[in-house]
């Protein structure tokens, strides 16, 4: 299938675009691949629609794009130790990543993105938001841009996947969705604004559920300002929620874009696979 075959359609929302004309089901030619990078750098988010992929056409999809990188703490998938379960059970009231995040920054160099596919869904809800970090950063004035250019921020794992964790807490409710507490060593410093490493624009790199301040900064400090940019950059107008279908999937760059899972279908299950690529060093 060759690129300009491709087209993306913006979604009417803040962030991403649909992909329309490719199958995930066939290999993909170099020049595909590189339109598909292009346009995730571009749109952040990228969404598939009446995708039929088995466990090896996802895998197969991802390895074209990139290098796997396994997440320590997700359940994988039988048989294939390079997927992650997703999954909430009927009688579970926690629901993995419900909170606004960034995959992976504690990591020093931390993933690229993420390719997530749905398996099952609930009748109603399950939905996901995204929401766009270049349109956050480009609405922040001028002066607080020129603060925040200057700054890096430390991340880690330690507090959502280590022993202390809630999720390690809630062992029971997370019915052994996320394991292996004492690799949760993970500490990173990252700048606050990074120039993307696809797109070359500039993006606010900091997330409620990994980073823990600014560095040379008191906590108190940095929770007045961390808490102002959570609130900035979760607004309507940089956001968009994706509504499942079977076989949807979402291709997300972690670099430009914040993500979170809506828990609004207690009592059904629902199931995804998730495949997370590795990414590179980000730079100020």
């Amino acid at each position: 299938m060759l690129s300009n075959s491709v087209s993306f359609r913006r979604t009417n929302g803040g962030v991403g675009a649909f992909v329309e004309n490719v199958d995930l089901s066939e290999p993909l030619s170099p020049e595909l691949v590189n339109t598909l990078k292009s346009g995730l750098g571009e749109h952040g988010v990228l969404f598939f629609r009446d995708q039929d992929i088995d466990a090896d056409a996802h895998q197969a999809f991802a390895e074209c794009l990139g290098n796997i990188d396994i997440n320590r703490f997700f359940k994988p998938v039988d048989g294939y130790p390079k997927i992650a379960e997703v999954r909430k059970e009927p009688d579970q009231k926690y629901a993995i990543g419900e909170d606004w995040h960034t995959d992976h920054s504690y990591d020093q160099i931390p993933a690229l993105g993420s390719i997530l596919l749905a398996r099952e869904l609930p009748s109603r809800g399950g939905d996901t938001m995204f929401s766009n970090m270049y349109a956050a950063y480009e609405a922040l004035s001028d002066g607080l841009k020129e603060v925040l250019d200057g700054l890096q921020a430390n991340h880690s794992s330690r507090h959502r996947f280590g022993y202390q964790s809630t999720a390690n807490k809630n062992s029971k409710d997370t019915g052994g969705r996320l394991g292996n507490p004492d690799l949760a060593t993970q500490d990173a410093v990252h700048p606050v604004v990074i120039t993307h490493p696809i797109s070359g624009k500039k993006a606010l790199y900091v997330n409620r559920a990994f980073t823990l301040g600014f560095v040379g900064w008191t906590e108190a400090e940095s929770k007045a300002l961390l808490d102002l940019l959570y609130n900035h950059a979760s607004q309507p107008e940089f956001t968009y929620r994706f509504e499942w279908e079977p076989g949807s999937v979402a291709m997300w760059d972690n670099r430009a874009t914040w993500h979170k899972a809506l828990n609004d279908y207690h009592g059904e299950r629902r199931l995804m696979h998730r495949i997370t690529l590795e990414g590179e060093a980000l730079y100020a």
